[in-house]
Protein backbone atom coordinates (compact mmCIF):
# COMPACT_ATOMS: atom_id res chain seq x y z
CA UNK A 1 0.00 0.00 0.00
CA UNK A 2 1.21 3.25 -1.07
CA UNK A 3 2.58 6.13 0.97
CA UNK A 4 1.02 9.12 1.65
CA UNK A 5 2.72 12.00 3.05
CA UNK A 6 3.36 15.56 3.05
CA UNK A 7 6.50 14.60 1.33
CA UNK A 8 5.45 12.28 -1.21
CA UNK A 9 2.49 13.77 -2.27
CA UNK A 10 4.58 17.72 -2.15
CA UNK A 11 7.65 15.80 -4.02
CA UNK A 12 5.76 12.85 -6.35
CA UNK A 13 7.21 9.68 -4.94
CA UNK A 14 5.82 6.50 -3.75
CA UNK A 15 7.98 6.08 -0.72
CA UNK A 16 9.14 8.70 1.55
CA UNK A 17 12.68 8.13 1.45
CA UNK A 18 15.52 10.93 0.46
CA UNK A 19 18.55 9.86 -0.90
CA UNK A 20 20.75 12.47 0.51
CA UNK A 21 23.76 14.96 -1.22
CA UNK A 22 26.85 13.13 -1.19
CA UNK A 23 30.24 13.93 -2.21
CA UNK A 24 31.86 11.12 -4.73
CA UNK A 25 28.63 9.28 -4.30
CA UNK A 26 25.64 11.35 -6.05
CA UNK A 27 26.18 10.72 -9.67
CA UNK A 28 23.33 10.78 -12.32
CA UNK A 29 23.32 7.05 -11.87
CA UNK A 30 23.37 7.07 -8.17
CA UNK A 31 20.00 9.52 -8.25
CA UNK A 32 18.30 7.67 -10.76
CA UNK A 33 18.56 4.10 -9.45
CA UNK A 34 16.98 5.85 -6.02
CA UNK A 35 14.07 7.74 -8.05
CA UNK A 36 13.15 4.67 -10.11
CA UNK A 37 12.65 2.99 -6.73
CA UNK A 38 10.43 4.82 -5.98
CA UNK A 39 12.02 7.49 -3.67
CA UNK A 40 14.13 10.82 -4.17
CA UNK A 41 17.64 10.63 -6.04
CA UNK A 42 19.38 13.31 -5.75
CA UNK A 43 22.83 15.03 -7.62
CA UNK A 44 25.50 16.34 -5.55
CA UNK A 45 26.33 19.63 -7.14
CA UNK A 46 29.69 20.35 -6.38
CA UNK A 47 31.19 16.74 -7.23
CA UNK A 48 31.53 18.74 -10.82
CA UNK A 49 34.17 21.11 -10.75
CA UNK A 50 31.82 23.57 -12.90
CA UNK A 51 28.07 24.51 -13.02
CA UNK A 52 28.59 23.09 -16.86
CA UNK A 53 29.64 19.77 -15.52
CA UNK A 54 26.05 19.72 -13.37
CA UNK A 55 24.02 20.49 -16.43
CA UNK A 56 25.42 17.20 -17.86
CA UNK A 57 24.81 15.49 -15.14
CA UNK A 58 21.36 16.47 -14.88
CA UNK A 59 20.57 16.07 -18.53
CA UNK A 60 22.00 12.36 -17.98
CA UNK A 61 19.82 12.28 -15.27
CA UNK A 62 16.89 12.61 -17.28
CA UNK A 63 18.00 9.81 -19.28
CA UNK A 64 18.22 7.23 -16.68
CA UNK A 65 15.00 8.00 -14.95
CA UNK A 66 11.99 9.58 -15.91
CA UNK A 67 10.68 10.15 -12.06
CA UNK A 68 11.28 12.96 -9.74
CA UNK A 69 14.75 14.23 -8.50
CA UNK A 70 16.88 16.70 -7.13
CA UNK A 71 20.30 18.58 -6.60
CA UNK A 72 22.10 18.98 -3.41
CA UNK A 73 24.59 21.96 -3.03
CA UNK A 74 25.98 22.19 0.49
CA UNK A 75 27.56 25.87 1.65
CA UNK A 76 30.65 25.40 3.42
CA UNK A 77 33.86 27.08 4.45
CA UNK A 78 36.79 27.11 1.82
CA UNK A 79 39.89 29.09 0.81
CA UNK A 80 38.53 29.59 -2.49
CA UNK A 81 34.43 28.69 -2.41
CA UNK A 82 32.65 27.95 -5.21
CA UNK A 83 30.39 29.72 -7.07
CA UNK A 84 27.26 28.60 -5.51
CA UNK A 85 24.78 31.60 -7.50
CA UNK A 86 26.16 29.76 -10.53
CA UNK A 87 25.51 25.92 -9.71
CA UNK A 88 21.68 27.74 -8.57
CA UNK A 89 21.41 29.16 -11.82
CA UNK A 90 22.63 25.99 -14.27
CA UNK A 91 19.68 24.09 -11.78
CA UNK A 92 17.41 26.43 -12.71
CA UNK A 93 18.31 26.53 -15.73
CA UNK A 94 17.85 22.78 -16.35
CA UNK A 95 14.50 22.16 -14.58
CA UNK A 96 15.32 21.03 -11.45
CA UNK A 97 11.87 20.97 -8.94
CA UNK A 98 13.70 19.87 -6.00
CA UNK A 99 17.11 21.21 -4.14
CA UNK A 100 18.33 20.22 -0.84
CA UNK A 101 20.19 22.68 1.11
CA UNK A 102 22.95 22.47 3.82
CA UNK A 103 25.55 24.42 5.12
CA UNK A 104 26.44 27.92 6.14
CA UNK A 105 24.75 30.87 5.03
CA UNK A 106 22.01 29.45 2.44
CA UNK A 107 20.24 32.24 2.82
CA UNK A 108 20.67 33.90 -1.13
CA UNK A 109 21.13 30.66 -2.63
CA UNK A 110 17.71 30.02 -1.15
CA UNK A 111 16.17 32.67 -2.07
CA UNK A 112 17.31 32.50 -5.99
CA UNK A 113 15.80 28.57 -5.62
CA UNK A 114 12.27 29.74 -4.09
CA UNK A 115 12.18 32.75 -6.50
CA UNK A 116 12.46 29.99 -9.70
CA UNK A 117 9.17 27.77 -7.71
CA UNK A 118 11.64 25.30 -6.38
CA UNK A 119 11.03 23.16 -3.43
CA UNK A 120 13.42 23.26 -0.86
CA UNK A 121 14.30 20.79 1.70
CA UNK A 122 16.86 21.99 4.06
CA UNK A 123 19.18 20.25 6.23
CA UNK A 124 19.80 21.33 10.27
CA UNK A 125 21.48 19.71 12.79
CA UNK A 126 19.40 21.51 15.46
CA UNK A 127 15.80 23.33 15.95
CA UNK A 128 17.21 26.66 16.06
CA UNK A 129 19.17 26.65 12.67
CA UNK A 130 15.34 25.19 11.34
CA UNK A 131 13.67 28.24 12.55
CA UNK A 132 16.03 30.28 11.11
CA UNK A 133 15.60 28.47 7.92
CA UNK A 134 11.64 28.74 7.94
CA UNK A 135 12.10 32.38 7.55
CA UNK A 136 13.97 32.09 4.58
CA UNK A 137 11.12 29.60 2.88
CA UNK A 138 12.39 26.21 2.66
CA UNK A 139 9.62 23.88 1.88
CA UNK A 140 11.26 21.09 4.12
CA UNK A 141 13.41 20.61 7.17
CA UNK A 142 15.90 17.51 7.17
CA UNK A 143 16.57 17.35 10.57
CA UNK A 144 20.27 15.73 11.27
CA UNK A 145 20.48 14.28 14.25
CA UNK A 146 24.06 13.26 15.87
CA UNK A 147 24.24 10.06 14.67
CA UNK A 148 24.42 11.04 10.85
CA UNK A 149 27.57 11.35 8.43
CA UNK A 150 29.89 14.22 8.04
CA UNK A 151 28.87 17.60 9.42
CA UNK A 152 26.98 16.73 12.59
CA UNK A 153 27.23 20.40 14.35
CA UNK A 154 28.05 21.00 17.58
CA UNK A 155 25.19 20.05 19.44
CA UNK A 156 25.42 16.33 20.06
CA UNK A 157 21.54 15.85 19.94
CA UNK A 158 20.18 12.65 18.99
CA UNK A 159 17.51 11.76 16.64
CA UNK A 160 15.24 10.70 19.43
CA UNK A 161 15.35 14.07 21.21
CA UNK A 162 15.60 15.95 18.34
CA UNK A 163 12.97 14.82 16.33
CA UNK A 164 10.16 15.18 19.37
CA UNK A 165 11.54 19.01 19.89
CA UNK A 166 11.08 19.27 15.70
CA UNK A 167 7.55 18.01 15.92
CA UNK A 168 6.55 20.37 18.99
CA UNK A 169 7.92 22.95 17.59
CA UNK A 170 8.14 23.72 13.68
CA UNK A 171 5.49 24.34 11.56
CA UNK A 172 6.84 23.40 8.23
CA UNK A 173 7.02 19.65 7.56
CA UNK A 174 10.65 17.68 8.32
CA UNK A 175 11.97 14.65 7.39
CA UNK A 176 14.61 12.40 9.87
CA UNK A 177 18.06 12.18 8.80
CA UNK A 178 20.55 10.24 10.66
CA UNK A 179 20.48 6.39 11.57
CA UNK A 180 18.24 5.30 9.31
CA UNK A 181 18.46 1.56 7.31
CA UNK A 182 15.24 -0.04 7.14
CA UNK A 183 11.73 -0.08 7.05
CA UNK A 184 11.13 -0.04 11.27
CA UNK A 185 13.34 3.00 11.12
CA UNK A 186 10.93 4.46 9.03
CA UNK A 187 7.88 3.43 10.77
CA UNK A 188 9.66 5.24 14.06
CA UNK A 189 10.34 8.39 11.96
CA UNK A 190 6.36 8.62 10.84
CA UNK A 191 5.76 8.00 14.72
CA UNK A 192 7.77 10.96 15.89
CA UNK A 193 6.54 13.36 13.33
CA UNK A 194 8.52 13.34 10.47
CA UNK A 195 6.68 12.84 6.87
CA UNK A 196 9.81 10.72 5.46
CA UNK A 197 13.38 9.82 6.09
CA UNK A 198 16.43 10.45 4.33
CA UNK A 199 19.34 8.04 4.15
CA UNK A 200 22.67 8.22 2.74
CA UNK A 201 25.38 5.71 4.09
CA UNK A 202 22.92 3.00 3.55
CA UNK A 203 22.60 3.96 0.02
CA UNK A 204 26.39 3.58 -0.43
CA UNK A 205 26.17 0.13 0.28
CA UNK A 206 23.69 -0.66 -2.91
CA UNK A 207 24.66 -2.33 -5.97
CA UNK A 208 24.29 1.14 -7.91
CA UNK A 209 26.62 2.95 -5.72
CA UNK A 210 29.64 4.32 -7.72
CA UNK A 211 32.17 3.38 -5.63
CA UNK A 212 34.20 0.34 -4.94
CA UNK A 213 32.91 -3.32 -4.16
CA UNK A 214 35.30 -3.55 -1.30
CA UNK A 215 33.81 -0.46 0.54
CA UNK A 216 30.86 -1.83 0.28
CA UNK A 217 31.77 -4.93 1.81
CA UNK A 218 33.60 -3.06 4.67
CA UNK A 219 30.37 -1.26 5.57
CA UNK A 220 28.93 -4.69 5.65
CA UNK A 221 31.37 -5.63 8.06
CA UNK A 222 31.15 -2.93 10.43
CA UNK A 223 30.39 -1.83 13.60
CA UNK A 224 27.67 0.53 14.75
CA UNK A 225 31.07 1.73 16.65
CA UNK A 226 33.29 2.06 13.77
CA UNK A 227 33.08 5.93 13.33
CA UNK A 228 34.67 8.38 15.05
CA UNK A 229 34.59 12.09 15.06
CA UNK A 230 37.03 15.37 13.62
CA UNK A 231 37.36 18.92 13.62
CA UNK A 232 35.73 19.31 16.80
CA UNK A 233 38.47 21.69 17.63
CA UNK A 234 37.78 24.14 14.82
CA UNK A 235 34.58 23.89 15.25
CA UNK A 236 33.66 21.76 12.19
CA UNK A 237 32.83 18.20 13.66
CA UNK A 238 32.17 15.47 11.46
CA UNK A 239 31.78 11.93 11.44
CA UNK A 240 34.02 9.25 9.47
CA UNK A 241 34.40 5.78 9.55
CA UNK A 242 37.33 5.17 12.23
CA UNK A 243 40.63 3.94 10.24
CA UNK A 244 44.32 4.84 10.10
CA UNK A 245 44.26 8.18 8.98
CA UNK A 246 41.16 9.42 11.45
CA UNK A 247 43.48 8.31 14.00
CA UNK A 248 46.26 9.99 12.58
CA UNK A 249 43.98 13.17 12.39
CA UNK A 250 42.88 12.91 15.76
CA UNK A 251 46.44 12.72 16.95
CA UNK A 252 47.26 15.76 15.18
CA UNK A 253 43.78 17.66 17.12
CA UNK A 254 44.57 16.59 20.50
CA UNK A 255 48.15 17.19 20.53
CA UNK A 256 48.67 20.71 18.07
CA UNK A 257 50.28 23.16 20.20
CA UNK A 258 49.27 26.11 17.56
CA UNK A 259 45.72 24.66 16.62
CA UNK A 260 46.59 25.62 13.10
CA UNK A 261 44.28 24.10 10.51
CA UNK A 262 46.90 23.22 8.32
CA UNK A 263 48.60 20.67 10.19
CA UNK A 264 45.54 18.41 10.42
CA UNK A 265 44.53 19.55 6.56
CA UNK A 266 46.69 16.69 4.87
CA UNK A 267 45.14 14.11 6.82
CA UNK A 268 41.69 15.20 6.28
CA UNK A 269 41.96 15.86 2.09
CA UNK A 270 38.94 14.77 0.27
CA UNK A 271 41.05 13.99 -2.40
CA UNK A 272 42.34 11.07 -0.60
CA UNK A 273 38.77 10.32 0.42
CA UNK A 274 37.42 10.42 -3.26
CA UNK A 275 40.50 7.62 -4.11
CA UNK A 276 38.75 5.67 -1.56
CA UNK A 277 35.76 4.92 -3.25
CA UNK A 278 37.90 3.96 -6.19
CA UNK A 279 40.86 2.21 -5.23
CA UNK A 280 38.82 0.29 -2.62
CA UNK A 281 41.07 0.97 0.42
CA UNK A 282 39.27 2.16 3.27
CA UNK A 283 42.23 2.41 5.12
CA UNK A 284 43.64 5.17 2.32
CA UNK A 285 41.96 8.43 3.69
CA UNK A 286 38.89 9.47 5.28
CA UNK A 287 35.93 8.75 3.86
CA UNK A 288 32.15 9.82 6.01
CA UNK A 289 29.70 7.33 7.51
CA UNK A 290 27.19 7.38 10.03
CA UNK A 291 26.74 5.02 13.13
CA UNK A 292 23.65 2.98 10.91
CA UNK A 293 27.28 1.73 9.54
CA UNK A 294 25.79 -0.92 12.38
CA UNK A 295 22.71 -1.99 10.92
CA UNK A 296 23.92 -2.64 7.67
CA UNK A 297 24.05 -6.06 6.84
CA UNK A 298 23.96 -6.87 2.67
CA UNK A 299 24.52 -5.01 -0.99
CA UNK A 300 20.42 -4.97 -2.30
CA UNK A 301 19.59 -3.35 -5.93
CA UNK A 302 18.11 0.54 -4.55
CA UNK A 303 15.08 -1.20 -5.94
CA UNK A 304 15.19 -4.05 -3.82
CA UNK A 305 16.07 -1.75 -0.72
CA UNK A 306 13.53 0.54 -1.11
CA UNK A 307 10.84 -1.87 -1.68
CA UNK A 308 12.07 -4.00 1.60
CA UNK A 309 11.79 -0.65 3.25
CA UNK A 310 8.89 -0.03 2.17
CA UNK A 311 7.27 -3.34 2.86
CA UNK A 312 8.86 -3.47 6.67
CA UNK A 313 7.55 0.10 7.67
CA UNK A 314 3.79 -1.24 6.50
CA UNK A 315 4.26 -4.34 8.56
CA UNK A 316 5.35 -2.31 11.49
CA UNK A 317 3.25 0.41 11.75
CA UNK A 318 0.15 -2.52 11.63
CA UNK A 319 1.86 -4.41 14.22
CA UNK A 320 1.99 -2.19 16.44
CA UNK A 321 -1.72 -0.62 15.46
CA UNK A 322 -2.70 -4.04 16.86
CA UNK A 323 -1.54 -3.75 20.48
CA UNK A 324 -4.46 -1.06 20.91
CA UNK A 325 -6.85 -2.87 21.98
CA UNK A 326 -10.49 -1.61 22.64
CA UNK A 327 -11.42 -1.24 26.27
CA UNK A 328 -13.64 -4.12 28.03
CA UNK A 329 -17.19 -2.80 28.39
CA UNK A 330 -17.75 -2.61 31.92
Amino acid sequence: MPFDTELTRRLGIAVPVVQGGMMHVGYAEMAAAVSNAGGLGIITALIFPTPEGLREEIRKCRKLTSKPFGVNITLLPAVVPPDYQAYAQAIIDEGIKIVETAGNSPGPVISKLKKAGIIVLHKCTTVRHAQSAIKLGVDFLSIDGFECAGHVGESDITNFILLSKARQTLKVPFIASGGFADGQGLAAALCLGACGVNMGTRFMCTVEAPIHQNIKEQIVRAQETDTTLVLRRWRNTTRLYKNKVTEQALKVEKESKTGEFSEIAPFVSGKRGKEVFINGDPEYGVWTAGQVIGLINDIPTCKDLVSRIEREAEDTLKEKMALVKPAPRL
